[in-house]
């Protein structure tokens, strides 16, 4: 599958685009696949454990903080729900369930099958470990202007602002 973004004279609107590309570019190279292997006991009507997980995960990507916002945020999205091949993304209660059903031994797999998507995307295995691992953590402030959306007047420690400027 080619991954191809532009207009259409169809009258469509997600919010979820740049989501919506993320999940072609995981469905093209399988990067999901590995939630197939997590078999939840329970019956299978329109979705199966793996569809039901990815739904779960869009969830979280998209803000959801509870599986409530699922019909409110996620369902009207039918496009993102087409990007997997879906008429249409679960109820919240079907997705809830689907957590309810998870038994010690799926959870189990879903962490072996989570670490195996992980790993596959991550560059830690290349690390030298026989070296140190630098991180920094850069905790000096950054001065912005008093326009910057969500900017909140703050304290440097070390800086000192000139009156008026702030």
């Amino acid at each position: 599958m080619t991954i191809e973004i532009g207009y259409t004279e169809e009258l469509t609107n997600s919010q979820y685009a740049p989501l919506a590309a993320l999940c072609a570019h995981y469905q093209q190279n399988h990067v999901l696949e590995p939630l197939s292997g997590v078999k939840i006991p329970m019956r299978e009507r329109n979705y199966d454990s793996a569809d039901k997980l990815i739904q779960i995960l869009l969830s979280i990507l998209t803000g959801c903080v509870t599986l409530s916002e699922v019909n409110s945020r996620l369902k009207p999205e039918l496009g993102l729900a087409t990007v997997w091949g879906w008429d249409r993304i679960a109820d919240q209660s079907s997705l809830s369930r689907t957590l309810d059903a998870l038994t010690l031994k799926n959870i189990e797999q879903l962490r072996a099958s989570t670490t195996t998507i992980w790993r596959t995307g991550s560059q830690i295995q290349e690390h030298d470990w026989r070296n140190y691992l630098w991180l920094d953590f850069d905790l000096s402030g950054l001065p912005c202007s008093s326009h910057a959306q969500e900017s909140q007047r703050g304290y440097f420690s070390d800086k000192k602002i000139p009156l008026g400027v702030s």
